[in-house]
């Protein structure tokens, strides 16, 4: 069994995956989620550490709400919250949008300790 067929069968079994594509090579694991799951980020991650990898970042399109000035973001379905990093810029059009519910593109990266708070590097705001 290689390194690569470990990691996606692993991600496969996470519920609310729809399609798993890894790339050793490439050190990459493309991950395309059923419309409506409630993946949680660190769900993926712990899978990928089980592996013997160390998960790197992470490129995110998420729907959800701003919270507060624009410091906090809460993901539809999971309601997990996230705090923000994001250039002046987008700050204040997270600010400007706080209360609605928005999509961001964004990363996370994950820290070597495992429970650390992983901040959303906000990139940019869709209504």
């Amino acid at each position: 069994m290689t390194c690569a067929y470990a990691v996606r069968v692993g991600l496969m079994k996470v519920p609310g995956v729809e399609s798993v594509d890894v790339s050793l090579n490439k050190g990459l694991a493309t991950v395309r989620l059923k419309a409506g799951n409630t993946v949680r980020p660190a769900q993926l991650w712990n899978v990928i550490r089980r592996n013997g990898n160390t998960p790197k970042t992470t490129r995110v399109s998420v729907r959800g709400e701003v919270l507060g000035a624009g410091d906090q973001f809460r993901v539809s379905g999971s309601n997990e919250v996230f705090p923000v990093s994001a250039a002046p810029g987008i700050a204040q059009q997270l600010k400007a949008t706080g209360g609605r519910t928005v999509t961001v593109d964004g990363a996370l990266t994950p820290g070597k300790d495992a429970k650390a708070i992983v901040p959303l590097q906000v990139e940019a705001v869709r209504q």
